[in-house]
């Protein structure tokens, strides 16, 4: 029997978060040397909501890339209750930004100007499913009366599924999904649905942040990270 062998050479990062000023200098450095290109999350202090933004950011990071790197920035945009459909035209024509990034208003960092209500956005979301561009998404709700356990599972339920019958052809990412109900949802959609998972996600549970090593009850606050 033969064994065949992929390897990997310089891989691609799907997620990344660079941050900018002196967290993107001290950051970047990190990536371009394990990276050839990586998708950049666009939730700075202050959103990059357009394609103009967009492609500033990039001239920042390709100025903070190490002498003789070759990494590649692939931009996003930032979904906002005001986003244009004309700003997705922008983006598409732009050759910068590959896709556009939901985060729900007040579930993340930097989230203050996100989404507030998914209809709000009906028409810039035909106009992605028209053009290609793919929308990531940080699905979990933020009602104060939802389980943190549950947010995720909800998210599918109020968000996902009727914005998928809205946008059939529209191409989704459900980012780092960490329940088993985003799972099967996944694996049962039918059309451009994918998504992603954190390794940290596949070796931990809720467990691992409210027991100790021998099994007693006890915090360990440092696998404390959002979505849950």
């Amino acid at each position: 029997m033969t064994t065949d062998t992929l390897t990997i050479t310089q891989p691609d990062d799907w997620h990344l978060h660079l941050r900018d000023g002196a967290a993107l200098e001290s950051v970047l450095p990190h990536t371009a040397r394990q990276f050839a290109r990586a998708i950049v999350m666009p939730n700075l202090k202050t959103p990059v909501a357009t394609t103009e933004h967009a492609a500033a950011y990039r001239q920042r990071i390709l100025a903070a890339r190490p002498a003789g790197s070759a990494f590649e920035p692939l931009m996003t945009l930032y979904l906002t209750d005001n986003t244009a459909p004309e700003e997705i035209d922008r983006a598409a024509d732009s050759g910068v930004v590959h896709a556009v990034k939901l985060y729900p208003a007040g579930a993340t960092t930097n989230s203050e100007s996100g989404v507030t209500d998914i209809r709000r956005c009906a028409r810039v979301l035909d106009k992605m499913q028209q053009v290609g561009m793919p929308l990531l998404v940080h699905g979990e709700v933020t009602r104060a009366e939802v389980d943190v356990f549950d947010r995720e599972r909800v998210f599918i339920d109020d968000v996902m599924i009727p914005l998928r019958r809205q946008c059939p052809a529209l191409k989704i990412v459900f980012e780092h999904i960490t329940t088993q109900d985003a799972v099967d949802y996944v694996l049962g959609a039918t059309g451009a649905i994918g998504a992603t998972l954190t390794a940290h996600h596949l070796l931990l549970n809720r467990n691992a942040l409210f027991m100790e090593g021998s099994g007693r009850p006890g915090m360990r606050p440092h696998h404390y990270c959002l979505p849950v």
